[in-house]
């Protein structure tokens, strides 16, 4: 039973920690701007792309990877500064209506750049190699990806209170207006908070895509989707409840998509089922169950109305 179970176990914890890079975006914008920005999961995809045109030129993948990072982060920087900063005043929904169109102009312009087809993610030397971990067999990705996100999630968490700029980040998302008044350059804040959710993207898209070696202009629509609903899951604004979220997710939906094979070599069933067709369905109604039961999530906090 464990054999079977076990490298199921292994994707999905390697999985969540992908999303958790993608989750950790959503939450640190929502937090200070209580915007969701659904363009987020196509800059996820658009660093995949930027990936496999930059290494097809002929540069050494050591210097692919950091170009990769650094033009995600600038392009979560310029939406920024494009598509929400004019509309720092404006209604909510019209930032919310915003953020649509920056999607859908991103998936666009990979469409046109690349013709629709599927583009061959690069091979990365050593983390795509095989290994075995008692009775599974996985690439060395699948390995790295949860002790990577770890280890990212920490160092976030030590600029977010042991730094200025994390102060002025932490007094944002309490009070914009008061912030303001206290001096703190919203704007800067604010493009900051977009480049680091920017650059796990980057990051993300990089452990990602070496696991699904393709990539279209839509690739990035259900890793975001499922990104999103774990930083609603942990509770939206909340880092620890966002990276919680995205393992509980990614083990859930690995293990519902082995679930056939767990049943058979188990002896409880006598022929697959078709489970793994409900994989992505469980993560959606994960998010009504959580919405209708504890809207605020795992760890979020309950909003207070000032009077």
């Amino acid at each position: 039973m464990w054999n079977t179970v076990f490298p199921y176990l292994l994707s999905g914890i390697s999985v969540g920690g992908q999303y958790a890079l993608i989750a950790i975006g959503y939450t640190m914008v929502y937090g200070i701007l209580r915007l969701i920005n659904f363009a987020h999961g196509d800059v996820f995809m658009v660093a995949g792309i930027i990936m496999i045109y930059i290494s097809a030129s002929g540069m050494p993948l050591y210097v692919c990877i950091p170009l990769v990072i650094l033009f995600t982060a600038l392009i979560g920087f310029l939406i920024e500064r494009v598509a929400y900063k004019p509309l720092r005043s404006a209604p909510r929904m019209s930032v919310m209506i915003s953020a649509i169109g920056v999607s859908y102009t991103l998936q666009n312009l990979v469409l046109y750049i690349t013709g629709g087809l599927n583009k061959q993610y690069p091979t990365i030397p050593w983390i795509s190699d095989s290994v075995t971990i008692g009775p599974a067999t996985t690439k060395i990705v699948t390995v790295v990806t949860p002790f990577l996100t770890i280890f990212l999630v920490v160092a976030l968490v030590l600029l977010i209170n042991k730094t200025k700029i994390g102060m002025a980040m932490r007094a944002v998302s309490k009070d914009f207006e008061t912030s303001q008044l206290m001096g703190i350059n919203i704007n800067s804040v604010i493009s900051t908070t977009f480049v680091i959710g920017s650059f796990l993207a980057g990051v993300g898209s990089i452990l990602y895509f070496t696991n699904y070696n393709t990539v279209i202009q839509t690739s990035g629509a259900m890793p975001g989707l499922k990104a999103f609903v774990a930083a609603v899951f942990g509770g939206i604004g909340s880092i620890p409840g966002a990276v919680i979220g995205a393992f509980i997710i990614g083990i859930v939906e690995n293990i519902i998509k082995g679930m056939d094979v767990i049943l058979f070599k188990s002896g409880v069933i006598a022929r697959p089922l078709g489970l793994a067709t409900f994989s992505d369905a469980f993560t959606f109604a994960l998010l009504i169950i959580i919405l209708v039961v504890k809207p605020t999530g795992l760890f979020g906090e309950k909003a207070t109305d000032k009077v």
